[in-house]
């Protein structure tokens, strides 16, 4: 066989489905099926119902409860801290306006350096956050 026509036998079992199967499910057994399919890495009912019927393995993903909710509430502390972090601006704008007192001038200083340093730990918070959540929704 030469490689064009090895080519086009590969690509006819890949692509080239003709045959039907038709199966009929209640509506219970279909809101099950779906609740299986959407545990696992395929992307359509069809494409699990082959690996089921054709014994082919399925991967499935598990979720981690305990995990669940420490992602719940690391969401819930980023946005906290977002908000905490827009509210410290919002301050110190407000207070470079009152530069007109010598000591509260070199007080406000000092407070930038402090909330410079809050500010890169909540950035380096939430990209850490970030990050994992986008691992774990990807598994």
């Amino acid at each position: 066989m030469s490689k064009c026509e090895n080519d086009n036998v590969m690509n006819e079992d890949k692509h080239n489905r003709t045959e039907w199967l038709h199966v009929r499910l209640t509506p219970k057994e279909y809101q099950q099926l779906l609740r299986k399919v959407q545990r696992t890495t395929c992307r359509k009912t069809s494409e699990y119902a082959r690996k089921v019927l054709l014994l082919e393995p399925v991967l499935v993903n598990h979720r981690n409860q305990s995990f669940d909710e420490v992602m719940i509430e690391l969401t819930r502390l980023r946005r906290e801290l977002t908000t905490a972090g827009n509210n410290l601006n919002q301050a110190v704008k407000r207070l470079h306006a009152l530069t007109q007192i010598a000591d509260f001038r070199s007080w406000l200083e000092a407070y930038e350096g402090d909330k410079n340093r809050l500010i890169e730990m909540v950035n380096e918070i939430n990209i850490y956050i970030s990050k994992a959540s986008k691992i774990w929704l990807q598994s």
